[in-house]
């Protein structure tokens, strides 16, 4: 696995250096947002091609993988097309100076590349190891990542279409699962990646790959996800009852 972990780290590396010449034609970095989710399949494929993939679980993460990303990449171009670049990262460019191309590089970019190969690691360890044939865990672990799956795309879509009418501009989304959590996309991604990593408890010594889904969780809870989307509407009356009446991550029902 180490071995194959090392070629996947230079095939990502070429992946975010190819990025960030797409973010210096564009002028924008947010393009960082699209390869995201492509980055996670380019690991996965990578394992694949050096490894093969024979078994029938191997297959079947690979499948998940793709599905999602590729999701996930055909949302957000979608969701950038005909706006200017996302406020965050027009702010650190901004904020970088002179020091931006190589801080792009290195804090986006690069660092993105990194953080994907370590969330990728129950991947990579299920396309590795062959384990045993298919049982409960890969069941309940493909029924986990669909719920995750659904409960993100369906999110996805309901602020797409909220936000698509004029009426809404500067209003805040609260209907549908909205209704439930104020980051049902988020909340769909963390649980979508716990579900794959259960696939991957059916390999045998693969406990610690939980470091996996430990990562993307703690990326969305305490660094990039909610905390940064959160502080965009501090000043927001309309979204300070919204907090109050409304779970932030975990669905629940409204108060």
């Amino acid at each position: 696995m180490l071995k194959i972990f090392l070629i996947q780290s230079l095939v990502i590396f070429v992946y975010a250096l190819t990025w960030f010449i797409v973010a210096l034609v564009k002028n924008r970095n947010d393009v960082a947002d699209i390869a995201w989710g492509g980055g996670f399949i380019c690991a996965a494929l990578t394992a694949s091609l050096v490894q093969g993939t024979g078994k029938a679980r191997a297959i079947l993460v690979l499948l998940l993988v793709v599905a999602w990303g590729a999701r996930l990449m055909l949302h957000i171009s979608i969701r950038n097309r005909g706006k200017p670049e996302d406020r965050r990262y027009k702010a650190w460019r901004e904020e970088w100076g002179s020091s931006f191309l190589a801080r792009t590089f290195l804090q986006v970019f690069l660092l993105q590349g990194f953080l994907l190969l370590i969330i990728s690691l129950p991947v990579t360890l299920v396309i590795t190891h062959s384990g045993p044939g298919l049982n409960i865990l890969d069941a309940a672990g493909f029924c986990i990542w669909l719920f995750g799956f659904l409960f993100e795309a369906v999110g996805d879509y309901q602020l797409l279409q909220f936000k698509k009418n004029p009426a809404n501009k500067g209003k805040i989304m609260k209907y549908g699962l909205w209704r439930y959590t104020r980051h049902p996309n988020y909340f769909g991604e963390v649980t979508l990646w716990w579900g794959i990593f259960l696939i991957c408890l059916a390999v045998p010594g693969s406990l610690w790959t939980i470091i996996g889904p430990l990562t993307i969780t703690w990326l969305i809870l305490k660094v990039s996800g909610t905390p940064l989307l959160e502080k965009r509407y501090v000043d927001n009356p309309e979204y300070a009852e919204y907090i109050k009446g409304t779970s932030s991550f975990f669905p629940l029902p409204p108060k």
